[in-house]
């Protein structure tokens, strides 16, 4: 439901034509999800989404679309999996994130959204955790086997779940993103 509980946030159907009425009838940041009926995760997520949906309503339009049933739009914007929300700004894509996300992913779309800026997603510990575990794995094959390479990417893997938290990391990020 809409800011006053009368108007439905579901769009069924939408060609492209009328999505992009919608994307030039407003200046705000409009965050589109792309979902189905047959989709559990979809499902999952719905009531997450349309909760923020509603909670930034003054930031944020929140569009669902059908993705079944509008392929013109999920074509143009080249969605390959679902769930997948986007959020559009001035005819810009500013943030993609495609697959489930708990709450905090979501929340953190929405509020990078509402400010116009790209959204940066937490690791959860259970990614964090896959990514050290199977980066360690990795690094002992490549050790036990002599392919450096191997361990090389267990090294690489094992990095992708601290990253975040290095501090040299984030000096050497903020070098270049100054320029």
């Amino acid at each position: 439901m809409g800011a006053g509980g009368d108007r439905p946030l579901c769009f069924s159907t939408m060609n492209i034509a009328e999505f992009q009425q919608k994307l030039s009838s407003t200046d705000k940041p409009i965050v589109i999800d792309f979902w189905a009926a047959w989709c559990a995760p979809c499902m999952m997520t719905k009531p997450i989404l349309e909760k923020l949906g509603r909670e930034f309503s003054a930031e944020v339009e929140f569009l669902p679309i059908n993705a079944d049933e509008s392929r013109e739009i999920l074509e143009h914007f080249r969605v390959f999996g679902i769930p997948t929300v986007i959020t559009v700004q001035h005819g810009r894509e500013i943030n993609r994130v495609t697959g489930a996300q708990g709450e905090s992913g979501y929340r953190a779309i929405f509020e990078a959204s509402a400010k116009g800026v790209k959204a940066s997603l937490p690791l959860t510990q259970f990614d964090r955790l896959l990514r050290l575990g199977g980066g360690g794995l990795f690094i002992l094959i490549g050790i036990s086997t002599n392919n450096w390479i191997v361990a090389g990417v267990g090294g690489l893997l094992a990095f992708l779940g601290i990253y975040d938290r290095c501090p040299i990391w984030n000096a050497f990020v903020k070098l270049f993103q100054r320029r």
